[in-house]
């Protein structure tokens, strides 16, 4: 079904063609025209030309589209913008249409297809302590200047606890053999940060931010069944799997969005169409793929002035020992969360080991969401032991680089030894 009162009428089919104009009657002698004896004035038809489409998310065409685009098509799909229409019930040159007007107008922020790198690269969610006249600068570097370093976002929590006191957190991924640490070590040095705490996921609960067809989601909406337990285990990849995936997963520019989308991506990979497409249903069957998405701005205001959310809250709880995949997967079933992890955090954030992000337009509203989430915890015999928010403020988001010859290159770049920043070899 279309959204509204929508239907694949006339309108669809016309959409793209010229629409027919009102007659403008212009007096012979402001034509200069040939006229017949019959009037003495000439008619003249101007084509009018269909306006642009609308590019805010509220439009209920695009709120469609994205609630399907942003986390529905999961996996590796030959032609995605085919699925998306087949699963939001819109032509497909609409889905093409719509997808790249928003990309130009800058409501879609990047399209692109993304990858569960917490199986191809070590990662970690990072708490950094910077002194607070560093701290705008210490954002711009991990944003600008750190490849690896992904989400970068100013956080503050409304309880004084320890950890208050790490207000910037980054997401953080490395290739395999390099170390996290060391990496750390180097970005604390240029930064000012005076400490750091990794904090590595053990296990994925939920992994899917969907802004658009979360909206309305009232509080305490869950699946019927437990969240699915993701591992984060590296799978090691060929040269050819590299060379795929790097093509696979650079971002889309407006005009290479359509329905034969791989097709210059096998050319810049250096394989036939079909090798590429073997290649990546390989990858994506080895739980290396993650999906097809055209990502809003969380908080940001988009080029319109529009928010698609305002606030972005980093819930933690703290569960008893041996009960952190059982909290999880309750967790992740609720409609409103967009990520939820086993993490260790330590005693400076009370021993948290599950956390979890939502978002909202009202900040009263995600709290409600927060309560039901420990109210089912606590009803169904899952103490908890400690639980706290997160709030984000300022927050840039970019993918995470993973692959190894770029990581060498930046080492280079910034005078250092690749092989200063490898994992020490086990004692």
């Amino acid at each position: 079904m279309l959204p509204g009162n929508l239907t694949r009428s006339a309108h669809w089919q016309n959409r793209h063609k010229t629409l027919p104009a009102d007659p403008i009657i212009i007096p012979e002698a402001s034509t200069g025209f040939n006229v017949t004896r019959r009037s003495r004035q000439r008619t003249l038809y101007f084509p009018m030309i269909a306006p642009p489409p609308p590019t805010h998310t509220d439009d209920p065409i695009n709120a469609a589209i994205l609630s399907v685009s942003e986390d529905k098509i999961q996996g590796f799909v030959p032609d995605p913008m085919n699925q998306i229409a087949q699963q939001c019930a819109l032509p497909v040159a609409v889905v093409i249409e719509r997808i790249r007007a928003m990309l130009e107008a800058g409501t879609i922020r990047r399209v692109r297809q993304t990858l569960m790198s917490t199986n191809l690269a070590r990662g970690a969610l990072v708490a950094w302590q910077v002194p607070e006249d560093r701290l705008a600068d210490a954002f711009d570097y991990m944003f600008r200047e750190d490849p690896f370093s992904g989400h970068v976002v100013i956080r503050s929590t409304d309880q004084p606890i320890a950890g208050a006191k790490y207000r910037l957190w980054t997401t953080l991924k490395v290739p395999p053999g390099f170390s996290l640490d060391r990496h750390c070590t180097f970005l604390s040095s240029r930064t000012g940060a005076t400490a750091f705490r990794l904090l590595p996921a053990k296990r994925l609960f939920v992994l899917g931010v969907g802004h658009i067809r979360r909206r309305g989601t009232e509080p305490g909406s869950k699946s019927e069944s437990l969240a699915e337990v993701t591992d984060t285990e590296i799978v090691h990849l060929s040269d050819l799997d590299w060379r795929v995936l790097t093509a696979l997963k650079r971002e889309f520019g407006v005009d290479e969005i359509g329905e034969n989308i791989w097709a210059p991506r096998a050319r810049q990979a250096g394989v036939s169409t079909a090798t590429f497409l073997e290649v990546a249903k390989s990858l994506s069957d080895r739980k290396v793929i993650g999906r097809f998405s055209t990502f809003l701005e969380h908080v940001k205001p988009l080029a319109s002035g529009e928010r698609v959310t305002k606030f972005n809250a980093l819930f933690h709880w703290a569960v008893p020992p041996g009960r952190e995949i059982e909290a999880g997967r309750e967790v992740g079933r609720f409609h409103v969360m967009t990520h939820a992890y086993w993490r260790e955090a330590g005693a400076e954030f009370g021993n948290v080991n599950i956390m979890g992000v939502a978002h909202g337009r009202e900040k009263p509203a995600v709290l409600e969401h927060k309560q039901a989430i420990d109210d089912h915890l606590r009803a169904i015999g899952i103490p908890l032991l400690y639980t706290n928010v997160f709030w984000g403020g300022r927050s840039e988001i970019k993918p995470s680089e993973i692959s190894p010859v770029e990581y060498r290159k930046w080492c280079v770049a910034n005078s250092i030894d690749p092989e200063a920043m490898l994992e020490a070899s086990p004692a």
